[in-house]
């Protein structure tokens, strides 16, 4: 079985979603059946993948950053997508922050990691942004465990600026 983790940038274009979306599929397919994703599902990559992994037929994991991220970080035009995938989730652990703040990003991060046979990284290939806890961060984290990564940035994809 395949665990495999995500990572990846909540402010991907409209445009870009579907093309994200059928990179995911893609990249699942061989193990579509067999396969563990882990996720925070954050809006953007992270949900996009957590849907992929169920649409593959496989078991979904959730961290959650804090006990305050759905209050507090969870915006109303990703509510229902959250809620609907924390329901959908075999496991949903939520990390003892009270707060979601870098320090929280940054410990879900490496908790996806270390349930994680490969990642896969929903990345503009961006160097860090020197705040932490960000997918190029996660990114570097992985490859210096030695987790194989495997950049999903399809062609016509683009973040918001």
């Amino acid at each position: 079985m395949a665990t495999i983790a995500v990572t990846g940038h909540m402010d991907l274009t409209a445009a870009s979603v579907p093309l994200v979306r059928a990179a995911l599929a893609e990249t699942l397919a061989p193990h579509a059946g067999d396969l563990v994703g882990v996720s925070c599902i954050a809006k953007g990559a992270d949900s996009l993948f957590a849907e992929a992994v169920l649409d593959a037929g496989g078991r979904l994991v959730v961290v959650i950053p804090s006990r305050d991220y759905r209050e507090r970080k969870v915006r109303p035009d990703h509510a229902e997508t959250f809620d609907r995938l924390v329901t959908a989730a075999d496991e949903v652990i939520v990390l003892p922050y009270e707060t979601a703040d870098r320090h929280a990003y940054a410990t879900a991060n490496s908790e996806l990691l270390q349930r994680a046979d490969r990642l896969a990284a929903v990345w503009d290939g961006e160097p860090p942004s020197g705040k932490g806890g960000g997918t190029a961060d996660t990114v570097l984290e992985a490859q210096a465990a030695g987790i194989p990564v495997d950049r999903i940035w399809p062609t016509g994809t683009a973040r918001l600026r």
